[in-house]
């Protein structure tokens, strides 16, 4: 173990001991060779720390303990409902009142990176940060314009302390694979690699910047999502510029309930947001916790989001995207067998698992829950049951859903604390089976092959030189060991032959499909595919 990752070690757990937290110590068995030093610990003996009460201590702690620390705090504080509520209310100041530093380095920052003083770039400069949280702080300030907008500064040293910590979690991680039976399932060094380009992404304001601009152009006249617009002009690594937004913060639930807010209305469209995103548009705000999200409330009856700090968006690949919805519907509709299929199929579990052992297993959890009323079913509580089953059957992490997981977990916890009623199952359903339907429909069949046009047309372009270089490979005996005699080399020039002459002719068909589809997409469409498949078919027969 390095020595720097070992004092990071020694430091992580006088920070806990400083603020009276030895509970953890003593329950992280990792550090028992470190012992010793628990018990030498003069916060240990003099007992200081212990006076604030437990949740305060913790918040402090985590503070202390940097950037990577304090994501964690943040994201556990979104889910009020699992957590008790002294503790609860305090990790909640984690999401945008960690203390700020200096207003002077914010603005050092600022005209080291745009190249001019910050009064010729702004009218108007708040000292005063708007907030701060582990990554950056914002300042509210007026360009010259004279657009009301909001300045984003990188926190100096960042990068340094979260490549600090980073080294930290990959030692520990490499621990756990070599010591603990359940690191192979669980996969620790992978999901340490996944939140390492997470966190490291969100030190780039620039890819934030693109992240907003493209989540603004995704919900385009939507009445559902408002993002706020960037200004580009202003916009570098460590320092952004964008729009800002005169909404009510989502946890300043006294102030919308006193607007008259429809809360019902509001849960559920922050539910429709999440689907919309995951399934839709594959494009999602991965760090939905209540400091990130405003509401615009000019019509309470029909209150409409606002996000901002889009450092952390997901995306799926296509066949995890698929087996997701499928996997939703099939609980929602207590089709356990086809949940075990899925499972089997993504290979998530291993092939030889038994689906009718884990039919049952998925059914002795979901059952119970479902003889409860929709809307007392929590969608977190029944991923954490699945996720307690998954060991029997030796299923596997998969790091790359691990932002999905926890968005849905905010969300869901965030929604139900605007409308305890809220029934999730209701309302993400139907955007689900909108999105299978679509993805199934001529529509999108025909959208895709236009899409993909240019590449067949390259590739066709591409293929009588490939059957030229096939046909002199027959030829050269010297080249084919396998030819050993005069007969052979005949039939493997007649078979050459004869592929040439298939692919050639399937080709021309091919072809003729294709171009019909390009000169007429407007056009019946049945013509041009039925040449492709009359193409394709000849191919496969002459080839045969």
């Amino acid at each position: 173990m390095k020595l720097r990752v070992l004092g990071r070690l020694v430091q992580i757990q006088r920070v806990l001991l400083k603020h009276g937290l030895d509970d953890f110590v003593r329950a992280t068995h990792l550090y028992r060779p470190l012992r010793f030093l628990f018990f030498l610990s003069p916060w240990m003996w003099l007992g200081r720390g212990r006076d604030a009460p437990r949740g305060e201590r913790l918040r402090l702690a985590l503070q202390e303990l940097g950037p990577i620390f304090v994501k964690f705090g943040q994201a556990v504080s979104t889910r009020r409902d699992l957590l008790p509520p002294d503790i609860a209310e305090e990790l909640a100041k984690l999401q945008d009142r960690v203390p700020p530093f200096p207003a002077a380095l914010a603005r050092a920052s600022i005209e080291r990176s745009l190249g001019r003083p910050v009064k010729e770039i702004f009218a108007t400069f708040e000292d005063e940060p708007l907030a701060a949280a582990s990554i950056a702080q914002v300042h509210g300030a007026r360009l010259k314009s004279g657009h009301d907008v909001v300045v984003k500064v990188v926190r100096p040293g960042m990068r340094e302390r979260i490549e600090r910590d980073l080294e930290v979690l990959y030692t520990i991680a490499g621990l756990a694979q070599r010591y603990w039976r359940e690191a192979r399932r669980l996969r620790p060094s992978e999901l340490v690699s996944e939140y390492e380009k997470t966190i490291l992404d969100e030190l780039d304001l620039m890819r934030e910047a693109a992240n907003a601009t493209q989540l603004k152009r995704n919900f385009a006249g939507s009445d559902l999502l408002y993002v706020p617009e960037v200004f580009w002009d202003f916009c570098r690594t460590d320092v952004m510029v964008m729009e800002r937004i005169h909404g009510i913060p989502i946890s300043d639930m006294a102030r919308l309930r006193a607007l008259g807010t429809n809360f019902e209305r509001l849960a559920e469209n922050g539910v429709r947001i999440f689907f919309t995103q995951v399934f839709r548009h594959n494009f999602f705000h991965a760090d939905m916790h209540p400091g990130n999200i405003f509401v615009l409330a000019d019509d309470p009856e029909r209150p409409r989001y606002a996000a901002i700090d889009f450092g952390i968006m997901g995306t799926l690949d296509p066949r995890d995207q698929h087996y997701l919805a499928e996997n939703f519907l099939a609980v929602f509709e207590r089709d356990y067998r086809r949940v075990a299929v899925l499972h089997v199929e993504s290979g998530w579990v291993p092939p030889q698992t038994r689906i009718d052992e884990m039919e049952s297993a998925i059914r002795t959890v979901c059952e119970p829950i479902f003889d409860r009323p929709l809307a007392d079913i929590s969608f977190g509580h029944l991923l954490l049951r699945l996720f307690e089953i998954s060991r029997r059957f030796d299923m596997q992490i998969q790091p790359q859903l691990m932002l999905l997981q926890k968005t849905l977990f905010n969300v869901e916890g965030l929604g139900r604390e605007l409308y305890p009623q809220l029934d999730i199952w209701t309302t993400a359903t139907p955007i689900l089976r909108e999105w299978m339907r679509e993805r199934v429909s001529v529509r999108r069949l025909m959208k895709n092959l236009w899409r993909q046009l240019p590449d067949v047309v390259e590739s066709l372009q591409s293929l009588p030189g490939l059957l030229k270089e096939a046909v002199r490979r027959v030829h050269e005996p010297e080249t084919h060991p396998e030819v050993t005699s005069v007969n052979q080399l005949r039939e493997a020039v007649r078979a050459s032959a004869r592929r040439r002459d298939a692919v050639t002719g399937a080709s021309a068909v091919l072809l003729a499909g294709l171009v019909w589809l390009a000169l007429n997409p407007v056009a019946w469409p049945g013509w041009g595919l039925a040449a492709c498949g009359a193409g394709a078919l000849l191919a496969a027969y002459r080839w045969l």
